[in-house]
């Protein structure tokens, strides 16, 4: 049983494109509270720099190009992974991480993922809705803590506002005619109100 009891349980989260082996996102997280006499603690970042990044990514994508199974132990680390069209998915933890619980995250990104780019996930698609993938991330994962894991509620708290209410945003006047009568519009019920008081 180990003695240091943490809710770090992900080191990283990478999102790599399988045909030029680019990096579409990545993220490395270091554990918030480490101590502060060693590096080597089981939370430390064991990637500082973006070079030793992209070395560790470069070769976990050879490792896992033709790979049949979902998880494989590299560079002394869990790494879960899937592939979705021309894209890699990667949850990286500790070597005595809970593959499972890992695994889950993974799935929750996936299928988050195809909730909300409709089912379309690929290299182009990651990058035009990049935005929706980092927030979905950051529901997913916060500073290696996974917070959740369900992709329905993932998405949700993702999603772009319904286009009804998009609708009536352009129903407002926001030239200097419009902004006046909405002063004076905002003048009369005001006076209105200290009348009635």
């Amino acid at each position: 049983m180990p003695t240091n009891m943490s809710l770090f349980s992900v080191n990283a989260i990478l999102i790599i494109s399988t045909d030029d082996r680019s990096r579409i996102l990545t993220r490395y997280y270091s554990a918030p509270h480490a101590p502060l006499s060693s590096t080597s603690h089981p939370g430390a970042n064991p990637y500082p720099s973006v070079k030793e990044q992209k070395a560790f990514e470069k070769g976990l994508l050879e490792k896992t190009n033709k790979q049949t199974s979902d998880v494989i132990l590299y560079d002394g680390r869990v790494v879960v992974f899937k592939m979705e069209g021309d894209v890699m998915l990667y949850v990286v933890g500790g070597g005595d991480e809970n593959e499972i619980m890992l695994f889950g995250v993974v799935l929750a990104l996936r299928d988050a993922l195809a909730i909300l780019l409709k089912n379309s996930t690929d290299k182009r698609t990651l990058v035009e809705n990049y935005d929706l993938v980092s927030l979905a991330i950051d529901e997913i994962i916060d500073d290696g803590i996974i917070l959740e894991t369900d992709p329905v509620v993932v998405a949700s708290r993702v999603s772009k506002p319904p286009a009804q209410d998009i609708t009536s945003v352009k129903n407002i006047d926001l030239s200097e005619q419009g902004l006046l009568n909405a002063w004076e519009f905002g003048k009369l019920k005001l006076a209105e109100r200290m009348r009635q008081l």
